[in-house]
């Protein structure tokens, strides 16, 4: 994978840009990449909801669920689908609104300095070989872009934002993830 200009674009992405975003506070260092999950409604694949939910366009009347997250204004940098395609959302450069109340290593507010990546997936459900595929092509060039980002810089959501997330979760197989960064 290769970056464009443009407040860094991932070439080999699809483009879907989300209104949820903005400026990174100045003089920030981009140095953590965050690992999430997400299906819509909970459980299930496929379907335009994600997309819906980063463009603020959910159907409150499409699923009960919908109904408590439709107003809620989110967004990742980049979403890996089940067969491993790969969407991005908001420039690398940019901040994304994926992370909420959090931190890491004492440092709160990780939305400043983070880059989040969405896996379709749950904490229970294994993912998917291509799923692995891409984020590890993902991290790479990541982490080519922005040096800060060492394995030891890459973490969940759970780890993050501990009793109020779980993502990736326990079927997130950190091993096999890590090594392909090898």
């Amino acid at each position: 994978m290769n970056a464009t200009g443009n407040g860094v674009l991932l070439v080999e992405a699809s483009q879907r840009v989300s209104p949820n975003q903005d400026l990174r506070p100045a003089d920030c260092v981009v140095d953590l990449l965050v690992i999430h999950n997400i299906s819509l409604p909970p459980g299930r694949f496929g379907g335009p909801w994600i997309d819906d939910l980063f463009h603020n366009r959910l159907d409150p009347g499409e699923h009960p669920y919908f109904t408590d997250i439709c107003q809620r204004r989110v967004s990742s940098h980049l979403l890996i689908r089940r067969d491993g395609e790969l969407l991005q959302y908001v420039p690398l450069c940019r901040r994304a609104w994926h992370a909420g109340e959090s931190c890491f290593e004492g440092k709160t507010a990780c939305n400043d300095f983070s880059i989040g990546i969405e896996l379709e997936g749950t904490d229970d459900i294994p993912y998917t070989d291509p799923q692995y595929l891409s984020l590890v092509h993902a991290t790479k060039s990541i982490m080519s872009i922005f040096p800060g980002i060492t394995r030891e810089r890459i973490t969940g959501h759970s780890d993050i934002a501990p009793g109020r997330k779980t993502d990736p979760g326990p079927a997130f197989d950190w091993m096999r993830y890590l090594n392909g960064l090898d």
